[in-house]
């Protein structure tokens, strides 16, 4: 099935499986794929998809729809083909990748999973050279009603929040995690301070807020 990986900066915020014949991305609420940022118009462009063709098709946007560099306005999309609307890369993937991703943590009571044991990665030949350490990455919520449970970052991204309000997602990348801002009018709080539109770096004991639900960000 198509699907559509939207990041910044190198790093990957969503993964939207492409499930109707038209998809729309903007900056407003009520688009399919909504990037909330004042380089993206409200209603920027759209996604057809007829079999398993997609075309991409701009509306009119203030700072144009790009694909792998070059303006268009209404294009199909080949398999690894890169859609730019505004400093955001959109790859447009025919198969599925090797890397799954989360769902969103939304928090509500029983709503968040518990801590998984991660797996441990297989090696073929006992006698071959080490394999390094796996990173292991926890957030523990520390207020609200799901006080004191821990959410396993296992998988590439995990999206926290709650749509429509503020959501975030926290990527690994190699041996490090970082921090951004998906969706939704507020923006997370990072020790403190309110992160920008940029992903930011984690470090083990980071007090992250977001939605009125304080978390801790703790890595070993």
């Amino acid at each position: 099935m198509p699907k559509m990986i939207v990041s910044i900066d190198g790093v990957v915020i969503k993964d939207v499986q492409l499930t109707k014949p038209r998809t729309s991305i903007g900056r407003r609420p009520y688009n399919d794929i909504v990037i909330d940022n004042l380089a993206v118009s409200g209603e920027h462009a759209l996604l057809h998809m007829v079999g398993q063709s997609v075309e991409i098709e701009d509306l009119g946007s203030t700072n144009g729809t790009y694909v792998n560099g070059k303006s268009v306005k209404r294009q199909g999309l080949r398999n690894g083909d890169t859609v730019e609307v505004g400093k955001y890369k959109i790859r447009y993937m025919q198969e599925a990748e090797g890397e799954s991703f989360e769902k969103t943590m939304i928090f509500k009571p029983g709503m968040i999973p518990s801590m998984g044991t991660p797996s441990r990665p297989a090696t073929l030949d006992p006698a071959s050279a080490p394999v390094p350490a796996p990173v292991h990455a926890v957030i523990r919520v520390l207020s609200g009603a799901a006080t004191g449970r821990e959410v396993a970052l296992q998988k590439v991204v995990t999206t926290i929040g709650k749509p429509g309000v503020a959501v975030a997602s926290i990527t690994k990348r190699h041996r490090e995690f970082v921090l951004a801002h998906v969706e939704g009018p507020e923006m997370p709080m990072l020790n403190g301070i309110m992160i920008g539109g940029s992903p930011v770096p984690l470090k083990s004991g980071d007090k992250l807020e977001l939605a009125g639900t304080a978390m801790q960000f703790e890595q070993v």
